[in-house]
């Protein structure tokens, strides 16, 4: 493990949240599978920094930084992204360009598909969920989050194409999918928007706020909480897999 990997594992209840869930959930999903070395890949994923430390041999797939919104939003991948993503990490294998709409990626590749915060830019949304569903294993497990639809119907974001009910989403993967269960994530409140500010030594009062919003956000998002609250969560996250 590479010192940047160790560090984050230390920083990682200071961290957002939502990434703390994803995480417990790939490593979930790993400790489930029959196969020794995991094939995992993250969709859309840049830095992947859910996937530090997770038992897998991590392939990361991007579309190129080519647009204005890309470079507006950081979107998309770079060659600078790459290089600084092969010098950082110690399970990311392989980092391809690639538009999984129509990707070129082989059939029954991957033990574990991820795609963080993916979905909502994809205007092709079925075609996505079909080809995730194609280069998955029998048995491949697809873990993906969300915003959620049912606190904010509206996007703020411009690239944003939609924001998905958890009825809509459970029905779209549901399509592809024997095993679907989606579930709320991440109680908004000022924990979590506090948290959303960048670190910065330049600035170490926000920077600690940010931290301190990040543990406190992780607390008010426990399990039992995110099930009770659906209308006053942020995000919505879902476990699939091909077949039982």
């Amino acid at each position: 493990m590479k010192g940047f990997e160790r560090a984050y594992l230390v920083l990682e209840p200071f961290l957002p949240a939502l990434y703390r869930h994803v995480r417990r959930e790939l490593l979930a999903a790993a400790r489930r599978s029959p196969t020794q070395v995991l094939d995992l890949l993250d969709v859309g994923g840049r830095k992947s920094h859910y996937t530090v430390g997770v038992p897998a041999s991590v392939t990361i797939s991007d579309l190129p930084r080519e647009s204005a919104v890309q470079r507006e939003l950081n979107l998309g991948l770079t060659d600078s992204m790459i290089a600084q993503l092969q010098m950082r990490r110690s399970n990311v294998r392989h980092v391809v360009l690639d538009d999984m709409t129509r990707s070129t990626l082989p059939t029954s590749s991957f033990d574990i598909v991820v795609a963080v915060e993916v979905l909502e830019h994809v205007e092709q949304d079925e075609t996505f969920v079909r080809e995730v569903a194609r280069v998955l294993k029998p048995h491949g497990a697809f873990i993906m989050t969300t915003p959620n639809g049912d606190a904010v119907p509206v996007p703020g974001n411009s690239d944003h194409k939609r924001h998905y009910h958890a009825a809509a989403l459970r029905a779209l993967l549901a399509s592809h999918f024997k095993v679907v269960d989606v579930r709320y994530a991440i109680v908004n409140s000022v924990f979590r928007t506090a948290g959303l500010e960048p670190w910065s030594v330049r600035k170490p009062v926000r920077t600690a706020f940010s931290m301190l919003g990040n543990l406190v956000s992780g607390f008010e998002s426990s399990r039992r909480l995110e099930r009770a609250r659906p209308l006053a969560t942020r995000h919505l996250i879902a476990c699939c897999r091909r077949d039982v």
